[in-house]
């Protein structure tokens, strides 16, 4: 179902659909009926006050309800879902990356090509050091 147009009843449909909400508990919520609920939804416009109070029933702004569109919703989710991995703890985002991991690595190999060296020049020291000594 599109919601390319700009019924706002459909939208405000959608996203208490989308939020896993029923009828009754956006009635509840807004100390009205489900009957109102359902008119609401039905008609193509609400105005300006009673939106505003759908919009914080529904935890979204206003806005978000004029603007709705189930294509954007799948875009964001879409997105969301790029960018997310799961393990066995849960969801983590890795969305933002602050630096580059081949710089990350380059000063990896840097820092154990100095260790090397350091190393390599604490064994030349031991081998003289026990050259003297045996001598």
């Amino acid at each position: 179902m599109s919601t390319a147009t700009n019924h706002i009843g459909r939208k405000i449909s959608r996203i208490r659909e989308l939020r896993d909400m029923k009828q009754d508990a956006l009635a509840q919520a807004l100390g009205t009926n489900q009957q109102a609920i359902s008119a609401m939804e039905n008609s193509e416009t609400i105005d300006e006050a009673k939106l505003i109070e759908v919009a914080k029933a529904l935890g979204v702004t206003p806005e978000a309800i004029k603007n709705f569109s189930d294509e954007a919703a799948i875009n964001f989710f879409n997105n969301f879902y790029d960018h997310s991995f799961t393990n066995s703890q849960g969801t983590f985002s890795a969305t933002q990356c602050t630096f580059n991991p081949l710089d990350k690595l380059m000063e990896v190999v840097e820092e154990n090509k100095k260790l090397y060296e350091r190393l390599l020049q604490s064994e030349k020291e031991k081998i003289a050091y026990l050259e003297k000594l045996i001598k």
